[in-house]
């Protein structure tokens, strides 16, 4: 899975005599989590207050993807505690250990999922010292039936009467508030995943895999350019198997076009792909319908076989190498993506080889390397021991790939020097340096970089230029992943 971390409190006033600190860590599947709960807090009369002012509940949206991950929503729940305002756990950490999170931090209310629907009346409860005893941690994926048509049948229909602005006049009601603002938002496409890596807890307590139907994609989206937004990031566990319980596996294929039309919005991005589901007819609406950026986020994870076989994955280098070049084939300037895991249990020699070969072949755009721990309650943490590998190890070969990572992605940036492309102005700077004294600079991102992971554009004008300005320019640059253009 693809994951950035980092830290938001978010700005929102409605006078009322209530007030919530709202902190989101991990990925852009939480930050929509929590501007659905802010929605849902606006509705019943919260105001959101900014970091460092005084709020009577701190809600943490915690995320608990992997041990560092862990470490930084628990140390931002401890952190809240000393701010003498009352401490609420939510999101991926707190569903996935419950009661056990509950036991060692009892200064803080804990919160499943399910008490979102009403968590305007759970933090009344808080803030009202009722304390409510935490959930037992459990296999989500229990929760709903297992048959595609019976999931979507089982899904929750909400009924919050929301203030004004925050849905659209017509349509499916939109149950979200803006929080973050600029000009690129993530759009939520489904939520869980069925699938079984040997390695990944997430669907333990994200859940089975349930799309949300296309109206709702579209409504929310309208209603999203309608925020100042010009670049939709579609979001879930698994991009690629949208639809599949909605009886329709293109159904992706149909959707983007559609997304594609809605004025006002220039970019639509796609993220968490599956190597082994994407389809040709797929890759060729990626590259060949106009505002979709022509971006592939593949969640490879490995290229040796027998190592992807252990991770219960499939394909190796050969089939993911087939794939980059398929995308290629279509669109030579089509940025690509992953993330790979060095030194899971009987890694070899040989595999290592595999997976050397296969980034040196794929030079892809941006890579990600992390290096294998055990997370609770997956198959691989009970693999014997005499197939794990030490820390020390472990630590070597993620030094020795993200190395040749930086490498690799240093001399596909460079490759882009001389070529034109399409950059969305994201900000302006202040900094000019003497030689370009008659230039505006701007900080942007062309169409191959995702927000915040995949390096960025500094725009050289001579007009004066805003964030949302999609501007075609030459590349005249590159230090690492970034590139230096000139409108």
């Amino acid at each position: 899975m693809t994951g950035q971390h980092r830290s938001i409190t978010y700005p929102l006033c409605v006078p009322t005599s209530r007030s919530v600190s709202l902190v989101t860590l991990g990925c852009a599947r939480n930050e929509v989590d929590s501007e659905e709960l802010a929605a849902r807090l606006a509705a019943g009369g919260w105001a959101l207050r900014n970091e460092g002012e005084d709020a009577d509940v701190v809600l943490v949206n915690t995320c608990g993807f992997i041990q560092a991950a862990k470490q930084e929503s628990i140390d931002e729940l401890l952190e809240a505690t000393d701010s003498g305002a009352k401490v609420v756990a939510a999101g991926c950490l707190a569903e996935r250990y419950g009661s056990d999170l509950a036991g060692e931090l009892p200064e803080v209310q804990v919160l499943s999922f399910d008490d979102y629907t009403d968590i305007s009346g759970r933090l009344d409860d808080v803030l009202a010292g009722k304390q409510k005893p935490a959930h037992v941690a459990r296999d989500r994926r229990t929760l709903l039936p297992l048959t595609p048509a019976e999931r979507q049948e089982a899904r929750p229909v909400d009924v919050t009467d929301l203030p004004e602005g925050v849905a659209p006049a017509s349509g499916p009601r939109v149950l979200r508030r803006r929080l973050d603002g600029g000009v690129t938002a993530p759009l939520k496409i489904a939520s869980g995943c069925d699938r079984r890596c040997s390695f990944c807890a997430i669907p333990s307590f994200r859940g089975a895999f349930v799309s949300r139907r296309p109206p709702e994609l579209l409504a929310e989206a309208e209603w999203l350019a309608s925020q100042g937004v010009r670049e939709l990031v579609l979001v879930s566990e698994n991009s690629t198997s949208y639809g599949k319980d909605l009886g329709d596996l293109r159904l992706l294929e149909t959707v983007l076009p559609d997304l594609a039309r809605i004025d006002g919005i220039d970019w639509i991005r796609v993220s968490y792909l599956q190597p082994a589901e994407v389809r040709p007819g797929l890759v060729d609406v990626m590259t060949s319908t106009p505002g979709v950026a022509p971006y592939f986020d593949l969640s490879f994870q490995h290229a040796s076989g027998p190592v992807l076989r252990s991770m219960r994955r499939f394909g190796d280098r050969k089939r993911f190498t087939a794939l980059v070049e398929q995308i290629r084939e279509r669109a030579p300037e089509a940025g690509i993506r992953s993330n790979f895991i060095v030194g899971f249990p009987g890694e070899t020699a040989d595999d290592l080889r595999e997976l050397e070969l296969f980034l040196s072949e794929a030079r892809l755009d941006a890579i990600g390397i992390f290096g294998y721990s055990d997370e609770d309650g997956t198959e691989a943490a009970a693999f014997g021991d005499d197939s794990k590998i030490a820390e020390d190890e472990v630590a070597r070969r993620v030094s020795e790939f993200a190395d040749l990572a930086e490498e690799i992605m240093a001399q596909r940036a460079a490759d882009r020097v001389g070529t034109d492309v399409d950059v969305l102005v994201e900000a302006a700077e202040t900094e000019v340096t003497p030689a370009q004294e008659s230039d505006g600079r701007y900080e942007g991102r062309a169409a191959h970089q995702a927000p915040e992971v995949d390096g960025s554009v500094t725009l050289l004008s001579d007009r004066p230029l805003h964030p949302g300005d999609l501007v075609k320019a030459r590349v005249i640059e590159s230090a690492g992943a970034d590139l230096v253009a000139r409108a």
